[in-house]
């Protein structure tokens, strides 16, 4: 019977394993549906998705349950199976074992029967065990391959760089780079461009057209396909991380505040930097009323993602950020798409101060910021336009950014 039950066993690990791996399919849709719908809440309110949403929960719930119903029916089938096996063996001895103690001349006695008969759960005992913990076994399986898989996945930079960079000059080169975040989908196809120390250039196009890609692939959050990015004529790849990015300020159009005061959230717990230089700065950028009007000023505590803070807020908050750490390049992605008039006029004297003599990458949405680059970018689907000034690129006639400009911020130049 053993050949018979093991591989009875191997047919119904193969389906147990399917089965919980889509049970466990289903509990990762689960749990991200319902994280994703508590986080969203405000927005199904405000659109009264309310039902919608219920609805597609039950949906993915049912599946759910059809899953582990399928694993309870294999189990039914299969946890039998050794007792079952267990029995016809113990017919098969009887039967067999008696016909030699009846038939004469045999050398088999009644005891070498009965004691096959009691060896016989003995053998089978650690096979019901199993079957009694296979649901458990198989779920355990199906899980460390899901961890092991997320173990062997790449997720970071590899460091092999030996210079360390202590002060750029800013003089930035993109030699025909090409990247690309999903095999055969270009998102960068070529690109090449220079800046030279203490220029502000301006980057501007549709979106999807790779502005934002230039900015993390300059901080080597992504390795390039092909090409050379090299800042004051050192290949990134061969400088460290750690005093590459130390070097790059970075606003993000999307600020995250940490639940934490004003004070740490600026200076992310750096020893070097000291409350009086964050009150310095903010001063110089004309924060410091903003932040001295909130309780307990710079040790005020904004919350999860800085959700006591208005957008605009939050967006000066980060700019403060940026600018303490004193950066050799800095780098603005749409920093002042989501603020309010007066927060922008802030910003603004910000930039103009900390982009005076340092080179500075501009992902360009409001028209101030274009006009008073030194070149413009000009890029579309993967691919660089057009390049020059503001005034340069106006004086073409149907040129890419002359049409970008009249249709979006022609009618903010007439306001």
């Amino acid at each position: 019977m053993l050949p018979l039950l093991i591989y009875a066993t191997r047919i119904f690990q193969k389906v147990m394993k399917k089965a919980f791996e889509e049970v466990r399919t289903e509990v990762s849709n689960l749990n991200s549906f319902v994280q994703e719908r508590l986080t969203g809440m405000k927005i199904l309110q405000l659109f009264t998705r309310e039902d919608t949403e219920l609805r597609k929960f039950k949906a993915i719930n049912e599946r759910h349950k059809k899953g582990w119903l399928k694993t309870v029916w294999y189990n039914s089938i299969f946890f039998p199976l050794p007792d079952l096996s267990a029995s016809i063996a113990t017919g098969l001895v009887a039967w067999y074992g008696g016909l030699h103690v009846v038939l004469k001349g045999t050398d088999v006695s009644q005891g070498d029967l009965i004691a096959f008969i009691m060896f016989i759960p003995m053998l089978f005992r650690p096979l019901r065990q199993i079957a009694d913990k296979f649901n458990t076994l198989q779920m355990g399986m199906v899980a460390a391959n899901r961890v092991f898989k997320v173990l062997d996945t790449t997720s970071q930079i590899d460091d092999h760089g030996t210079h360390i960079a202590e002060n750029f000059k800013g003089n930035i080169k993109f030699d025909t780079v090409f990247f690309n975040y999903v095999e055969d989908e270009a998102v960068l196809k070529g690109i090449s461009f220079d800046v030279k120390a203490g220029e502000t250039v301006a980057i501007v196009g549709a979106t999807g057209a790779g502005k934002s890609t230039i900015i993390n692939l300059l901080n080597r959050f992504y390795e390039i396909k092909e090409g050379i990015i090299a800042v004051d004529d050192v290949n990134i790849k061969d400088v460290t991380l750690q005093s590459l990015r130390s070097q790059i300020a970075v606003v993000l159009q999307d600020v995250f505040l940490f639940a934490d005061t004003i004070l740490n959230n600026i200076t992310l717990n750096n020893p070097e930097i000291t409350e009086a230089e964050v009150i310095e700065s903010a001063k110089a950028i004309g924060i410091h009323d903003f932040i001295m009007s909130l309780p307990n000023g710079y040790h005020y505590n904004v919350k999860e993602r800085g959700v006591m803070l208005s957008s605009g807020q939050r967006q000066l908050i980060s700019f403060l950020r940026a600018y303490v750490t004193n950066p050799s390049i800095l780098v603005l992605d749409e920093a002042t798409s989501s603020v309010d008039s007066y927060s922008e006029q802030l910003i603004q004297n910000a930039t103009d101060k900390i982009t005076k003599g340092r080179t500075s990458i501009v992902i360009a949405h409001r028209l101030a910021t274009i006009k008073k680059a030194d070149k413009i970018i000009v890029m579309d689907a993967g691919e660089i336009v057009e390049q020059g000034t503001h005034n340069e690129l106006l004086q073409k006639e149907n040129g890419y950014y002359r049409n970008l400009y009249e249709v979006q911020f022609l009618k903010q130049d007439v306001a």
